[in-house]
């Protein structure tokens, strides 16, 4: 029972450390580039708009469903490492 239980605390800090760095990552897209590196970022052009504003419009969401694939993948991996998994 001890064994189950360390390994349903370890598969959790895991998990925990994941979303953690997902979710860091998030922030600094959208918060970071879209709100408070803006001016910065507004120098260089993508596509003809400026990064910044890129990034306020659109790069934080496409960031937001890169993170969410990310997720799955690295989940994948963690159900199988704690064989967990669905398969």
């Amino acid at each position: 029972m001890s064994e189950n239980k360390f390994s349903k605390e370890a598969y959790w800090k895991k998990n925990l450390k994941i979303l953690s760095v997902l979710l860091v990552i998030w922030f600094v897209v959208s918060f970071g580039f879209g709100i408070l590196l803006v001016e910065p970022l507004n120098a260089i052009r993508l596509g003809g708009f400026k990064l910044g504003f890129w990034f306020a419009q659109q790069g934080s969401i496409y960031a937001f469903v890169v993170l969410i694939f990310v997720y799955v993948v690295r989940m994948n991996m963690l159900d199988k490492e704690f064989d967990v998994n669905e398969e």
